[in-house]
């Protein structure tokens, strides 16, 4: 168990120092060009831009490479022509400042887009001769384009991997507030660390719920402008439905943790039971999502919880809540592992309905993206060569 924990932490660790590598990469890359080809002496914002462009989740560094270079064009822009037209001042720093935010942001830009257009504007009011936002300008291309290259060229992340880690992350959590919630439960009483325990395990579903939702368009766009990955479109759309299936499951777990939460409920050691058999569902779900044989584990379980939740031996709102909340996440689970939604409502509906079965795993679960990349260059050089043969 240690052993594979410190293993875990490595691969994090790991994950987490690969995009500083590509960062601190690109910044002197982007030192270098603006030096010797762009022939600034000291060419401070072409590295900024390449590492504030990378400085992203993920899916999300392409567009923001596009977002500073627009933002630093619209407020150099705006500060030359009220410099042009007003000259220097502390009243035409504020009218350009201004101006550019407006225009950043009825362009719809985000945070990053309206601070770059009123830097750039105050560089160049600053400068007054304008001479320093053109160079702020010729260096915010040749970072964004670093940036660019680095994202879109050299190392576009793998479409569906994206939206695996997001899932893996949010399930992951998913399990800890069930098991937290499992002993809230059991324990039946109010209790302050076990209660803040909760809190921060709802609030760390909501945090990977959300990073799941912007992993999925993520995903989409990195498939359809990389060449690299442009062959993974069709799964990457896909993942955009399964990643709604996650927000369900999430929603599910939320709700039986906020049931968990009250004081006033008997003690329910059956109950706390079925809420750990899910927690293990769950956590067996998010260490393979593509074994078949994993993910009909997790439907067997859960319709064995489903079938007991609703056994009560006396009447009571509260138990009545937890079971209510223990059934909806066994509906949940059993469609995230791929039981159609109609058949998994079925079983909570009818006791007589037989035991159903989990879908077979789309195919881009069980061949690594990069193997399947080298596959298909491989098939490509194949038919090229056979091509040249039939020529000779």
């Amino acid at each position: 168990m240690a052993r594979s924990r410190t293993a875990a932490a490595l691969r994090t660790w790991l994950a987490e120092i690969w995009p500083l590598a590509q960062a601190t990469a690109a910044a002197t890359a982007a030192w270098v060009i603006a030096v010797r080809v762009g022939g600034h002496d000291a060419p401070f914002f072409a590295p900024i831009a390449a590492v504030v462009a990378l400085n992203f989740g993920r899916g999300e560094r392409g567009r923001n490479a596009l977002r500073l270079v627009s933002g630093v064009c619209i407020g150099i822009v705006i500060g030359e022509l009220v410099v042009a037209v007003l000259g220097g001042g502390w009243d035409s720093l504020a009218l350009a400042i201004f101006v550019a935010l407006v225009i950043a942001q009825t362009l719809g830009g985000n945070r990053l887009m309206r601070v770059q257009a009123a830097a750039g504007a105050i560089l160049t009011i600053a400068a007054a001769d304008g001479g320093a936002g053109v160079n702020r300008l010729i260096d915010a291309l040749i970072g964004a384009m670093v940036a660019l290259v680095f994202t879109q060229v050299l190392f576009p992340p793998e479409p569906l991997a994206l939206v695996r880690r997001a899932e893996r992350a949010a399930l992951a959590t998913m399990v800890e507030g069930l098991r937290t919630a499992a002993e809230a439960i059991e324990r039946g009483t109010y209790d302050e660390e076990l209660h803040a325990r909760l809190i921060r395990c709802m609030t760390g579903v909501r945090e990977h719920l959300a990073e799941v939702g912007r992993a999925g368009p993520a995903g989409a766009r990195v498939a359809g402008h990389s060449l690299i990955w442009r062959y993974r479109r069709p799964a990457a759309m896909r993942t955009n439905e399964e990643t709604a299936q996650v927000q369900l499951l999430g929603s599910s777990c939320l709700m039986l943790m906020r049931t968990a939460i009250s004081a006033d409920r008997p003690r329910q050691g059956k109950l706390a039971q079925a809420v750990r058999e899910l927690a293990s569902a769950v956590a067996d779900l998010s260490t393979d999502l593509g074994s078949r044989t994993i993910r009909q584990g997790a439907v067997d379980r859960a319709f064995t919880v489903a079938r007991g939740a609703g056994d009560a031996p006396t009447p009571h709102m509260e138990r009545e809540a937890l079971a209510a909340s223990v059934r909806f996440l066994c509906l949940d689970i059993m469609v995230f592992a791929g039981v159609a939604p109609q058949e998994a409502s079925a079983v909570l509906q009818q006791a007589g309905a037989g035991k159903p079965r989990a879908a077979e795993p789309p195919q881009d679960f069980h061949l690594p993206g990069l193997a399947r990349a080298a596959g298909a260059l491989r098939r490509m050089g194949c038919r090229l060569a056979k091509r040249r043969r039939r020529q000779g």
